[in-house]
C-alpha cells in the first residue's frame, strides 16, 4: 500500500509521464471487449472495444439507460470491467494494485451533470478539494486553484459560496475542480443537461479551449443538437454495446467487438 507522501509524488509523475509521451503510439485509453454486468440477462456494457487517443475530443452518446454513464465508470477506474481488458497509458487495469489504481485516478479529471459542490465550502475551497486528497503543500494548493479559477472565468470569485453561484458558475467550478489536478483526460457526464443554452454553449467553449491545449476530453451526451453544432468524434452506444462511430458526428456502424 502506498503511503501519502509516496501516492502523491507518483501522481506527480504519471502525469508527467503522461504528457512526455503525448505522441506515443499508443492509445491513452484502450478497452478490448469490456462488459459490465449488473444483472446477468442485462449487460450495463457489453463487447465494447475502443480507442481513445491523447487529445481527442470524443462524445458518448445514446438514450438514457445505453451505458453511458457506466462507460464513464469504467474509465474512472470506478467499476471493473466484468470480462474483456482495459488498459490505461498502457497500463493492464487488472494487473494493478489499488495504490497503482489511485495513482492512474490522478491523471483524471470528472465533470458531473449535478456539479457535485459542497454548497457550504467556497468556491475556492471546492476547487481545492483533489489536492486535500492528495497532500498539497497550502501554497500549492492556493497557487493551482487560482490558476483552475482564472481559467473557466472565475477568477477574483474564489471567496463566494458556492451554494450561491448559478448554475452555470456552478458549473465552472466544477469544470475548474477537474482541471486543478492538471488531469490528462476529463470524464464529463452530460455536463450541459441542467443548463439553458448560454451556460451550455459556456461550458462547451471551456472543454473545447482545454481539448486544444492537449487534454483528452470525453463527454457523455444524449443532446443531438449539440452534437451537431460542436462536430467532433462521436461513439454511439445502445443497450450496452457499441453500434457506431464517427469522427465528425455523422454515425457510421460498427462491430463492437472490434476496436474502433
Amino acid at each position: 500500500m502506498l503511503k501519502r507522501g509516496a501516492e502523491d509524488t507518483l501522481c506527480l509523475m504519471e502525469t508527467r509521464r503522461g504528457r512526455e509521451s503525448f505522441d506515443h503510439p499508443f492509445p491513452l485509453v484502450s478497452l478490448r471487449r469490456v462488459s459490465r454486468f449488473y444483472r446477468p440477462d442485462r449487460p450495463a456494457l457489453f463487447d465494447v472495444s475502443l480507442d481513445i487517443w491523447r487529445g481527442e475530443f470524443v462524445y458518448v452518446t445514446g438514450a438514457s439507460g445505453a451505458g453511458k454513464s457506466t462507460f464513464l465508470r469504467v474509465l474512472h477506474l470506478a467499476e471493473p470491467p466484468d470480462t474483456g481488458a482495459l488498459f490505461v497509458n498502457g497500463h493492464d487495469v487488472a494487473d494493478l494494485r489499488r495504490g497503482a489504481i489511485s495513482v492512474l485516478r490522478c491523471s483524471m479529471g470528472v465533470v458531473f451533470q449535478d456539479f457535485r459542490l459542497v454548497d457550504d465550502l467556497s468556491a475556492a475551497g471546492n476547487v481545492a478539494l483533489p489536492l486535500e486528497v492528495r497532500g498539497a503543500s497550502s501554497a500549492e494548493i492556493e497557487r493551482r486553484v487560482e490558476e483552475a479559477l482564472e481559467r473557466v472565468g472565475m477568477g477574483g470569485r474564489g471567496a463566494e459560496p458556492a451554494g450561491g453561484l448559478s448554475g452555470g458558475e456552478q458549473q465552472r467550478v466544477a469544470i475548474a475542480r477537474a482541471l486543478v489536478g492538471d488531469p490528462e483526460i476529463i470524464l464529463a457526464d452530460e455536463p450541459t443537461g441542467s443548463l439553458d443554452a448560454f451556460s451550455a454553449n459556456v461550458v462547451l467553449d471551456m472543454l473545447e479551449g482545454v481539448s486544444r491545449r492537449g487534454t483528452t476530453i470525453v463527454l457523455a451526451t444524449h443532446d443531438r443538437m449539440l452534437i451537431a453544432a460542436r462536430p467532433h468524434r462521436v461513439v454511439a452506444l445502445e443497450g450496452g454495446r457499441l453500434i457506431g462511430m464517427s469522427s465528425t458526428g455523422g454515425e457510421t456502424t460498427a462491430r463492437s467487438g472490434a476496436a474502433v
